[in-house]
Parts: C-alpha cells; sequence; structure tokens
C-alpha cells in the first residue's frame, strides 16, 4: 500500500504521513469511548543520515510504538525537525477504541520520495503489509 502527502512545511509532511499510516492501519469504533479517555503522551527521538532515512524511521517507530505500547496515535507535536533528526511527541489512545483495518508491517525505501514542490513538500511511501 502506497500513499502520497503533502504539506506546507516538513513537520507537517511528517505528521500528515503518520497520520495517513494511521488512518490505514485502523479506524475508530465510535467516538463514546474517545471522548472519555486521555490520549497518552509518548516522547520520540530519531537520528538519520539524511531526510529520507529519517522518514522512515520515524514511521517504523511509530509502527514499533503502536505495537508495543498498544496505542493507535492521533496527533503529534515536534519540537525539532532537521534532515537528520527529530524530537517529538505523539499522541495516543488505547486500540481497544480501534477497529484494525489493515496490518502495516513497515515503511519501506521502494520508491521513495521526499521533496519540495513549489511552496509545499510532498512525499511518497510505500509500506509492506
Amino acid at each position: 500500500i502506497g500513499l502520497k502527502v503533502r504539506a506546507w512545511h516538513l513537520k507537517g509532511l511528517f505528521k500528515n504521513a503518520a497520520l495517513a499510516m494511521f488512518d490505514i492501519l485502523a479506524e475508530k469504533k465510535n467516538n463514546e469511548g474517545l471522548l472519555h479517555s486521555r490520549p497518552q503522551e509518548i516522547a520520540i527521538e530519531q537520528k538519520a543520515d539524511n531526510l529520507e532515512e529519517l522518514f522512515i524511521n520515524w514511521l517504523n517507530e511509530l509502527l514499533s510504538l503502536s505495537a508495543t505500547k498498544e496505542l493507535i496515535f492521533s496527533d503529534f507535536c515536534f519540537t525539532k525537525l532537521t534532515r537528520e533528526g527529530l524530537q517529538a511527541k505523539g499522541y495516543g489512545r488505547v486500540m481497544s477504541h480501534y477497529r484494525f483495518k489493515t496490518e502495516i508491517k513497515a515503511a519501506t525505501y521502494h520508491e521513495l520520495e521526499i521533496k519540495k514542490a513549489g511552496p509545499r513538500w510532498q512525499a511518497r511511501v510505500i509500506f509492506d503489509v
């Protein structure tokens, strides 16, 4: 499964890719349980040699954290994002509030593309399912 995302800023591109990935992975069962639960905050830090590696590391780290912490992430806040590293907070809710649609094993480098197209950033990524 592949996706293409766009954003005005690099932080938005990373956030939109992560949100789109979790939209592929799961959907809310209903809003009732979500209204009464607080999202859990998870600190995330990644380093890489280049932007492409950072992007893939980011998405794969989120998949790993989702599985180990049993959370579905629904928001992100970046405190730092450069071509070689990031610091962010992910906000997730327990998996019991979601229905799973597609298992994503990993984000891949196959046909990966991250570029600035005019005033916007855009990325294309393929997931191993």
